[in-house]
């Protein structure tokens, strides 16, 4: 197949990667092209410099490559309708339209969508002053959730014990997007975390294997919430029947609910989910791939993953065999700049990828990287790079990953040393 990538983060190399992994037809290579990809993509793709959020420019350049599929990676590209402009000039695409995107590109718009469907989520309101936002901290009491309705990178959350931090967050956010500017403040959920992906066609879902990340900068959950430091899979301690109740309870009844607006879903539903002490509740919904998640889950998929996208893009999922998944332990461990995620620091030297993509187990992907004048990898972005580690266990693919983060030489750096450890030693409880 030829197949077009579209954007330039760690989640597209991710997806790159495995096209690259995966025998095509006969046993030859996909050929593959990244618009406008990064520099860790250039060995197993052709790079194409164009705006990734140009729905006309990405639709023109897959029509003059005669590609059979077009990917569309970030959140940004698919809530501006780049999307329907590939789908309006006759190219398969993996992706929401603009419309569907709204799932992520609006947290308000998400829980209608919940509440209407019947989906288990949190208590929310929706604020659009300063004083209602107020007046919803105060109906909930701390811990403080304040999300900003829109996309901000994975960095829009909020979750403090402090009021006054939680009560700045939330004018700031509305001050920032003006007289159409919403907050959504949310009861707290307890118990842990969990990403599952979900495949979608507008009818069928396709669940993958469920996953956890690391939202905060430090180990020990300290310090404030980055687009996320590492994740890894499986989750042993996961209750068995979860992959299965979320979507019976959550994503097929979101995807029909979609369908019924006239909206359909095609694409991935990104479900965010708490473990709660009450039961397993919807944290928020995403209509892409999570980064970093994504980069553990692929390297588990067995399945060419070449033909669960086209199934997505071509309606045709529910042909499709149930999903191969290898029984390792994947661990991902994102190596991150100077300052991240305050003020991060840009143009340091990065050095090391070939010894670490040398160990046994191990591929390093890229996130913030570019090539300066003289040649030289520097880091270009917060998070630079993603060190995935395989292993027969958690412990072996910790211990994979973190040799490959020990070869990575980047002036300035910091990296979680936690990832997947609480998981690792049975420490990981559901209330």
């Amino acid at each position: 197949m030829k197949i077009l990538v579209v954007g330039n983060g760690a989640r597209e190399h991710a997806i790159v990667h495995s096209l690259a992994s995966e025998p095509a037809a006969g046993g030859a290579t996909h050929e593959l092209h990244a618009a406008p990809g990064n520099p860790g993509m250039r060995e197993q793709a052709t790079l194409h410099a164009i705006d990734a959020n140009d729905g006309g420019a990405v639709a023109a350049l897959a029509t003059a490559l005669g590609v059979d599929l077009v990917v569309v990676g970030p959140e940004a590209p698919l809530v501006a309708g780049v999307a329907d402009a590939v789908r309006a000039a006759g190219v398969p695409v993996f992706g929401p339209s603009a419309e569907a995107a709204r799932l992520e590109g609006s947290k308000a718009f998400a829980k209608e969508v919940m509440a209407t469907a019947g989906v288990p989520t949190a208590m929310a309101h929706v604020c659009t002053t300063t004083d209602e936002v107020a007046a919803a901290l105060d109906a909930f009491g701390p811990p403080f959730v304040v999300k900003d309705d829109g996309l901000a990178a994975g960095k829009g959350v909020v979750v403090t014990t402090d009021r006054d931090v939680a009560l700045e967050h939330g004018r700031v956010s509305l001050e920032a997007r003006g007289d159409a500017g919403t907050v959504v403040i949310e009861e707290y959920l307890d118990g842990p975390e969990v990403s599952l992906f979900c495949v979608c066609d507008g009818t069928t879902v396709v669940p993958m294997v469920p996953a956890q990340d690391f939202k905060r900068v430090g180990d020990g959950d300290a310090g404030p919430n980055t687009g996320g430091m590492g994740a890894y899979t499986p989750l042993d301690w996961a209750p068995s029947g979860l992959v299965g109740e979320v979507v019976d309870r959550i994503a097929q009844p979101t995807v029909d609910e979609m369908a019924r607006r006239g909206t359909p879903f095609s694409g991935v539903l990104y479900v965010g989910l708490a473990l709660t002490s009450r039961g397993t509740r919807v944290v928020e919904f995403n209509v892409r791939f999570g980064d970093p998640e994504i980069q553990a889950v692929l390297a588990r998929l067995r399945t060419p993953l070449s033909v669960v996208l086209l199934a997505a893009a071509q309606g045709t999922l529910a042909e499709l065999a149930p999903l191969n998944w290898t029984d390792e332990a994947v661990v991902n461990v994102v190596v991150a700049s100077h300052g991240y995620p305050e003020s991060p620091r840009k143009g340091d030297p990065v050095t090391g990828i070939d010894a670490a993509a040398g160990l046994d187990g191990v591929h390093v992907l890229h996130a913030g990287t570019a090539v300066a004048e003289d040649g030289t990898l520097v880091s270009a972005g917060g998070r630079v790079l993603s060190v995935v580690g395989r292993g027969d266990d958690l412990a072996a693919a910790r211990a994979a990953s973190y040799a490959g983060v020990g070869l990575i030489d980047l002036p300035g750096s910091h990296h979680r040393g936690d990832i997947a450890l609480k998981a690792e030693q049975g420490e990981v409880e559901v209330p």
